[in-house]
């Protein structure tokens, strides 16, 4: 299952990405991952859950985005959540590429997904929607 937090600069999507970490990381009998742009979560981002910085591992654009969220879980089976801040920055803001890097997501079973994405609704292809729901 993908979800995503949509909603302008300055709209509170970090911080309710980081009440969803928190609540699942209390919750889940697997690991939970939070990837980001930067070391920002530190503080925020209970210990329980793993938090992997974007800008550590040198990720740019949605093919490297792929690899490393699928090495997450083949690495380990028992991930069931894994999160994601900032994904127009660790992608691209090319909506399309949202939309197809997604879709490749949807093969990754067993694992709930969550992003965040910084725009307006509107500017999102529709089949985006398709694929993940609004939270």
């Amino acid at each position: 299952m993908i979800k995503l937090i949509i909603g302008k600069r300055g709209s509170g999507k970090t911080k309710r990405l980081v009440d969803f970490v928190n609540k699942a990381a209390n919750e889940s009998l697997g690991n939970v991952v939070c990837v980001e742009k930067g070391d920002t979560l530190t503080f925020s981002v209970t210990h329980k859950a793993r938090l992997i910085d974007a800008d550590a591992c040198a990720i740019s654009g949605y093919g490297e985005y792929y690899g490393l969220l699928a090495g997450v879980k083949a690495g380990n089976h028992d991930v069931t959540h894994i999160f994601g801040d900032a994904t127009l920055r660790i992608g691209t803001r090319n909506y399309e590429e949202l939309a197809d890097f997604l879709e490749r997501l949807k093969t990754i079973e067993d694992v709930e997904f969550l992003f965040t994405v910084s725009c307006d609704e509107s500017e999102l292809p529709s089949r985006i929607f398709d694929i993940a729901e609004k939270v």
